[in-house]
């Protein structure tokens, strides 16, 4: 009997906490917006922090919470933009796609190295000794840090210089996070130029350490009908609020530094890097 008494105490006591447990999960449950759901299906599921969020999910909560915007992904583009809008209840966030873009064309046989670095293959690390091998201290290190970063297999190291495969890149960030020498820049998809040079060396410097840098020389300014290209701390650059794609400062270039973009010859980035366009290296 003292056993029978037991188990029908415990049974009683498990019905009773049983009863409270449901109760509480149904009155003191939080809701979730059912939107949050909705949004993180309509993201890439990249999990690539481009957004500046640890994941999809967490980007889908802060848009509901109205503390990211509807097209604060990178990865997804204009059509994700719209799809998250529309889910959000508000009109089409309009997104400008960019890609990534390295701001170096210092391959082997162009740029001079200082010493021959022999140690771990990572770009910080080899930044930290006197800012890498290269001769120029604002280049391209190539050791492939940035290509290791990037889940989509969009960059790669060739001939000494990362290069971006525009078909492939998401535009999410991480590259341009990873470098140390800060020269991997996103860019607007439909500008076809850039200045593939980082340095801010004088132009009398340059010359003796990379045969494709930046001397500085302000042709590509004098040119450029919209003032968009200006030449300040030994380097041109683009504005590209300002540029209309009108190519008249890779034309007048002497280094050959400021590239069009290699879909626009039709041919791969990685091809182009490769010098089979001879008087166009990316």
């Amino acid at each position: 009997m003292d056993i029978l008494n037991a188990v029908l105490v415990l049974g009683a006591l498990g019905l009773v906490l049983g009863l409270l447990l449901a109760l509480a999960s149904k009155y003191l449950s939080v809701q979730q917006d059912e939107r949050i759901e909705l949004i993180t299906q309509a993201l890439p599921a990249a999990n690539c922090g481009g957004c500046g969020y640890p994941g999809c999910g967490a980007l889908a909560v802060a848009i509901v919470e109205n503390k990211a915007a509807v097209n604060a992904c990178p990865v997804g583009g204009a059509a994700c933009a719209e799809k998250i809008a529309e889910i959000m209840g508000l009109e089409k966030g309009a997104v400008e796609e960019k890609v990534a873009m390295v701001l170096c064309a210092g391959v082997k046989s162009a740029a001079k190295n200082k010493f021959e670095y022999d140690g771990v293959e990572d770009c910080t690390a080899a930044s930290l000794l006197a800012g890498g091998e290269r001769a120029c201290l604002y280049g391209c290190i190539g050791l492939g840090s940035c290509e290791r970063k990037c889940v989509f297999d969009a960059i790669k190291v060739v001939d000494g210089v990362a290069v971006v495969d525009h078909e492939k890149c998401t535009a999410c960030g991480v590259c341009v996070a990873t470098c140390p020498k800060d020269i991997i820049k996103l860019i607007p998809k439909d500008k076809a130029y850039t200045v593939a040079c980082s340095s801010k060396d004088k132009g009398s410097v340059m010359k003796n350490i990379c045969t494709v840098g930046c001397i500085a020389c302000r042709l590509c300014e004098k040119v450029c009908p919209t003032e968009a290209i200006t030449v300040e701390d030994n380097l041109a650059s683009i504005d590209y609020e300002k540029c209309i794609n009108c190519g008249q400062c890779e034309q007048k270039c002497p280094k050959k530094i400021i590239h069009v973009k290699a879909e626009l010859l039709n041919i791969s980035n990685f091809e182009r890097n490769g010098c089979q366009i001879k008087d166009k290296v990316v």
